[in-house]
């Protein structure tokens, strides 16, 4: 009984990393810019104010969720998506593999006129 507990949390711990490395899915809503946490929940996004919505999620590069004030003061490229009261509401730190996928709409107007393909996660310009 030991031994097969002890297997199978070993192969849990070896199936990790490979899950770390998969590509997340972004939604078809959400917009690239910088994000600084200026004093939670007030932020600036792309220089511009803005207000995390109630319930806001910060999800890392790893995909663990962020609190607001420990990324205080610091730019951070991010996707992000707004609520319908025009808080932000999703905000994904990129990693460097993530940041490197172009083109990405920065605003809501190129994503209407782009294309996005949700199982490849790209953007294609019309």
């Amino acid at each position: 009984m030991l031994r097969c507990v002890l297997i199978a949390a070993l192969a849990a711990l070896l199936a990790l990393p490979s899950a770390a490395q998969s590509t997340r899915p972004f939604p078809a809503t959400a917009l690239r810019g910088v994000l600084r946490i200026t004093q939670p929940p007030e932020a600036l996004l792309n220089d511009l104010p803005v207000r995390l919505s109630p319930g806001a999620r910060i999800h890392g590069t790893d995909n663990l969720l962020q609190l607001s004030g420990a990324l205080a003061g610091r730019p951070l490229l991010v996707h992000y998506t707004i609520e319908a009261t025009g808080g932000v509401h999703d905000v994904w730190i990129l990693s460097p593999d993530e940041a490197a996928r172009q083109p990405w709409p920065t605003t809501a107007s190129e994503a209407q006129r782009w294309e996005f393909n949700p199982a490849a996660q790209t953007w294609t310009r019309r």
